[in-house]
């Protein structure tokens, strides 16, 4: 479901993503989409609403895979390196060690009806009939500042289309779903998504990230200072959104067979992504990584639950590699959140622009950091 009036200025497909214009972070090659999809099974559908002054919001779903989420699980971890954000699901995660149902990602104060969404979409299925007991995972950023929050437009039912619309392929980035009224380092944030795809010698897995960014700090690509020369930062306090507090959701997919505790080390390395882009992760950001593993062979299927089994599970040994995939995918996905996002007026008549991307390829380029002509990759 999106829901927009006409475009008030550039459109998201006449912005690049970040290795398009010559920003390719890390040195493992992305996958075929360069997107959290690259990941067999991911499936991942937008809700977006754009209406009158001040509606500026929307809804993220990512589904681990298309089957019966509840009748076959998948193995995750969560990490939080900062706790101010609303994680719902949270709990079960930790202990069980196991995600159940779709995540959705969306506004504060519109997760208890994401939940409703999770909770009817569970419930519908054919063969969980006899469900009881659910444990929705929501996420959530903060989007009150473009975004009348207060009113709480968005319905479980429009966020359940999400879920209904989930798909694998490209994935839509920037003011879209989730990511529609964000706002990152002072400029416009949104979603973004990323992959890196391991050689086969060392495991020939893919790692794919998909984030909601909507946090501050001083905005750094490839080390480069480009806040600081573009004069934005949390103490540049005349900037619209510019503050050191946000919020980040950072969901991670592997193929790779991973249990729940080496799921949770994955999801602490994708901080070292964040941070990469210069956030600090202050006292008022909430800022969440959650991963799963797709790969059959750790699902907790009805038997599995049933009797004892041996689950695959790749050797501590072997994970470092994965470990260095996802802070460069997360790292990537950030850069596309914000090359992809366009100006947006909400709120109050308040506008957040967008990154202005020829001035930060000025920039990089001046900093020697820039790919000649960008890569034409994804």
């Amino acid at each position: 479901m999106t829901s927009r009036e006409p475009s008030e200025g550039e459109s998201a497909d006449a912005r690049p993503r970040a290795r398009q214009a010559g920003i390719a972070p890390g040195v493992l090659p992305p996958g075929p989409l360069n997107a959290i999809t690259d990941v067999c099974g991911v499936l991942v559908g937008h809700v977006t609403m754009i209406e009158g002054d001040g509606v500026r919001t929307g809804a993220t779903a990512i589904l681990p895979h298309g089957g019966n989420l509840y009748q076959e699980k998948v193995p995750a971890g969560i990490a939080v390196a900062n706790g101010f954000g609303k994680l719902m699901g949270y709990t079960q995660v930790r202990e069980l060690g196991e995600i159940e149902t779709p995540i959705l990602l969306t506004n504060t104060l519109a997760v208890p009806r994401a939940a409703d969404a999770v909770l009817d979409w569970t419930l519908s299925r054919p063969g969980n009939e006899e469900v009881r007991s659910v444990n929705p995972v929501v996420g959530e950023t903060n989007d009150g500042f473009l975004n009348d929050i207060r009113r709480r437009v968005l319905t479980a039912v429009q966020i359940g289309e999400a879920i209904a619309g989930a798909a694998g392929g490209p994935v839509d980035e920037g003011t879209v779903g989730a990511g529609t009224g964000t706002v990152t380092f002072g400029w416009k944030g949104g979603i973004g998504t990323s992959s890196r795809r391991l050689p086969s010698r060392l495991g020939g897995h893919t790692i794919g990230a998909l984030v909601q960014s909507n946090y501050g700090g001083i905005l750094q690509i490839l080390g480069v200072p480009v806040g600081r020369e573009l004069g934005r930062g949390p103490t540049n306090h005349g900037a619209a959104g510019d503050a050191a507090d946000g919020s980040i959701m950072i969901v991670v997919a592997t193929d790779a067979p991973l249990s729940d505790r080496n799921l949770a080390r994955l999801a602490r390395r994708a901080f070292a992504g964040l941070a990469r882009t210069g956030a600090f992760m202050s006292n008022g950001s909430g800022d969440y990584a959650i991963a799963f593993s797709t790969a059959e062979s750790v699902r907790r299927t009805a038997a599995r639950r049933r009797e004892a089994s041996v689950i695959e599970d790749l050797p501590n040994d072997e994970v470092s590699p994965l470990f260095l995939a996802v802070i460069e995918a997360t790292e990537e996905a950030i850069y596309n959140s914000l090359f992809r996002a366009t100006t947006l007026t909400g709120f109050r008549g308040v506008t957040v622009e967008a990154l202005p991307v020829d001035r930060v390829l000025t920039v990089m380029r001046e900093c020697g950091r820039l790919q000649s002509g960008g890569s034409g990759d994804r």
